[in-house]
């Protein structure tokens, strides 16, 4: 599979989850990321996904590796403090909101 295929399966992804197929969602996103397994986007609309069926616990460890495989990205930041707040890791949640501020200061 190519970079196209990647970008295909995770526009795919994308139109489940506006369809609120969020178990279909996460299945193309997971094929995206066998394609390109750095693809963070895919991993922040995977948390989303995850969230929506309420693992918070999945949403978190994909809100990590959205993160870790693109720091400078101030929404992934964002998403993992909301994730970082809902499992009451109050300290963690504040540290990645000033970053993502700071972040989104700099674009």
């Amino acid at each position: 599979m190519s970079a196209a295929d990647k970008v295909e399966l995770y526009k795919s992804g994308m139109i489940q989850f506006a369809q609120q197929d969020f178990s279909g969602a996460i299945e193309l996103f997971n094929r995206a990321l066998e394609v390109d397994s750095g693809f963070a986007d895919a991993y922040q609309a995977m948390a989303h996904c995850h969230e929506k069926l309420g693992d918070l616990d999945a949403a978190l460890a994909c809100a990590q590796q959205a993160v870790e495989h693109n720091p400078e990205d101030f929404l992934a930041h964002t998403s993992l403090s909301i994730f970082y707040q809902r499992k009451g890791m109050i300290t963690e949640a504040e540290s990645e909101k000033a970053l993502a501020a700071q972040l989104q200061q700099q674009s």
